[in-house]
């Protein structure tokens, strides 16, 4: 199969669909790849890395896009990619598109088929393509959080961990999942005084058993969150439900009770984010500012640690993109319905419920 890696255009986004090494993989297994120049720059490989794994490089995106059958990214096309998709190609990137209409009728449009990294799923009924990113990120909000609740920075002017005599700062964390729990083990290594919320009574267990004594847990009500967010210098919102748009968590009202300078990192901003303040952010332009509290809500926070992020996710994508490169979409995700539950958009139509539920568009299952 002929696979393609375009440069990221996303704005500062420095990860790469393929590294060299993964290159050399699919080169291996007798395929070929495209990668447009300068696609690895952002994680310091030149084309020459490129060239020396057994890849071709071309000048532009439209010239991969022309030439291959499979196209390997990161994060959603942009509308300018969206336009050079064509019914033959196979999409296999992160998507996230309960969050974004114009996206979604975009691919549906181009008539090619999209597999969502975010929605392929494992034996154990995990995420194993968002789970590195949802690392990253978790342990990202922490990194961040702490820095915006810097007095020079806009914030209360708290450190995370406090110094004997004043207490550390209260971190509410809202949910449980893989971020929410790379987020608290930060928090934690911090020294701040951490709770996780969740609506699970068994995660709530698990988490106190992993954490013992060194976080708090408590059940995910509304008042509980209330309160929470009352008190709390920094809030994460780390909620999934895969492939379908977050929960709505934080209302404007309970911002209203934050003290002022407070900062929420809002992880779950990828899929429409889980505070009504909400809205996506940049990473030129990070952070805004509701009733005094500060909002951290950047769509594709591991791009920030692009060299770490990439490698992380390539290592968890490769195995994937071998099995539809050596045998084509339809009989990869015929063999594996894990990588099956991946399939957003096919011929035209939106492939995963949730995601067409969330749309108002219509859904058609792939009947493979």
């Amino acid at each position: 199969m002929r696979v393609g890696v375009p440069k990221e255009i996303k704005n500062h986004e420095y990860r790469v669909g393929l590294t060299p090494a993964s290159v050399a993989e699919l080169v291996h297994a007798g395929h070929e790849v495209i990668v447009e120049t300068k696609a690895g720059m952002g994680i310091d490989f030149e084309d020459e890395a490129y060239t020396d794994a057994g890849a071709r490089i071309v000048a532009t995106a439209a010239e991969v896009f022309d030439q291959t059958e499979m196209i390997v990214k990161v994060k959603e096309p942009q509308q300018s990619e969206i336009a050079m998709l064509k019914p033959h190609h196979l999409l296999f990137t992160y998507l996230h598109l309960a969050a974004d209409k114009p996206q979604a009728e975009g691919l549906m449009k181009s008539g090619a088929t999209c597999i969502a990294y975010e929605t392929v799923t494992d034996r154990k009924g995990g995420l194993p393509l968002l789970k590195p990113m949802s690392e990253v990120a978790g342990r990202m909000s922490v990194q961040v959080g702490a820095h915006y609740l810097e007095k020079e920075q806009g914030g209360r002017g708290v450190l995370l961990g406090g110094v004997p005599g004043v207490a550390p700062a209260k971190v509410a964390i809202l949910g449980g999942g893989i971020s929410g729990v790379n987020a608290a083990q930060m928090a934690v290594g911090m020294r701040a005084d951490v709770t996780i919320y969740d609506i699970s009574n068994d995660r709530l267990a698990e988490l106190d058993m992993f954490f013992s004594s060194q976080i708090k847990t408590e059940f995910a009500s509304k008042s509980a969150i209330a309160e929470a967010v009352k008190h709390a210098n920094l809030v994460i919102g780390a909620v999934l439900v895969p492939g379908a748009a977050a929960p709505k968590l934080v209302t404007r009202e309970m911002i209203k009770t934050m003290q002022r300078g407070s900062v929420l990192v809002d992880i779950a901003i990828d899929q429409g984010g889980c505070f009504e303040t909400s809205h996506a952010t940049t990473h030129e332009d990070p952070v805004f500012e509701v009733d005094g509290v500060i909002h951290y809500c950047v769509a594709n926070m591991p791009g920030a640690v692009a060299r770490t992020s990439a490698f992380a996710l390539n290592n968890a994508t490769l195995p994937f993109a071998l099995k539809l490169a050596n045998l084509g979409a339809e009989a990869a995700m015929k063999a594996d319905p894990h990588l099956a539950a991946g399939l957003n958009v096919y011929k035209g139509k939106i492939a995963f419920k949730a995601v067409a539920d969330d749309l108002g568009l219509p859904y058609e299952a792939w009947e493979g």
